[in-house]
């Protein structure tokens, strides 16, 4: 999972990262010139470069929120722990590291793609940086597409008066970036319905018998605690609920 995250991050960097035929002088990494290559391709010097660098490093946290399966796995993770009522259990840290590896292990196949098809031929010197961007950029596309809602696109293909698309490559990222988040948010509170309904049946069931005996001063929350979780270990929860969250994204064509 830790060789997939530094695929992210070195791919992103690599687009940033010098390919210097020879060494430069010290004074060289003040200055900031644009040219060409003797392949005619764009070149940056030094301090240029390390200023892409520096900026992806400081945006990689919100493109893995914001491209990845990160966001509904979080949301679906959060409305379990609000539905089995454990308060702070398991505690906002345990349910990140939860969505990250489980982010991880879903993108993998469109990680391995992008290091197949992007990254690895860029550090080979056998692709510019603006090919490897764009290739990059088309797999994490498919798979963004794959798992997105098609009123979500049209409503901001409208917005941005883009017209009709007839391929993957061909939407911006200004388009599928809000769409993808959108359709994200409405499936995940869409399983989050699901997976809190049974613990609702319990809620209101210890409700009612505990009305029914005149107990109206105990909580209810209370008592339905320990049998929530009981059903949840009973009926292996967690597992059910990561395999389940897991097979309803869609790998996309990169996958």
């Amino acid at each position: 999972m830790t060789h997939r995250f530094f695929i992210i991050a070195g791919f992103l960097a690599a687009i940033a990262l010098p390919q210097m035929a020879m060494a430069q002088d010290p004074l060289s990494m003040t200055a900031i010139r644009v040219g060409q290559d003797e392949d005619g391709a764009t070149t940056y010097s030094l301090s240029l470069q390390i200023l892409a660098l520096m900026t992806a490093l400081t945006v990689l946290p919100s493109i893995v929120l914001g491209m990845t399966a990160f966001t509904r796995i979080i949301i679906v993770l959060s409305i379990l722990r609000q539905a089995l009522g454990t308060q702070q259990t398991p505690p906002n840290q345990v349910l990140i590291a939860i969505a990250l590896f489980l982010t991880f292990a879903i993108m993998t196949p469109t990680l391995t793609a992008i290091n197949d098809t992007a990254l690895s031929p860029y550090l080979a010197e056998e692709m510019t940086a603006d090919a490897a961007l764009a290739q990059g950029s088309t797999l994490i596309k498919d798979f963004m597409v794959a798992n997105t809602h098609t009123e979500a696109l049209l409503l901001f293909s409208d917005m941005a008066e883009t017209g009709d698309f007839t391929d993957v490559s061909e939407i911006p990222l200004s388009v599928v970036l809000p769409a993808f988040i959108t359709s994200e948010l409405k499936t995940a509170f869409q399983i989050g319905f699901l997976i809190f309904l049974p613990f609702l049946v319990i809620d209101m069931v210890i409700a009612s018998i505990l009305m029914s005996l005149g107990m109206m001063m105990l909580s209810p929350m209370l008592i339905s605690l320990p049998f929530k979780l009981l059903l949840f270990v009973l009926v292996d929860g967690w597992t059910m609920t990561v395999g389940s969250l897991a097979a309803t994204f869609a790998m996309g064509t990169g996958g």
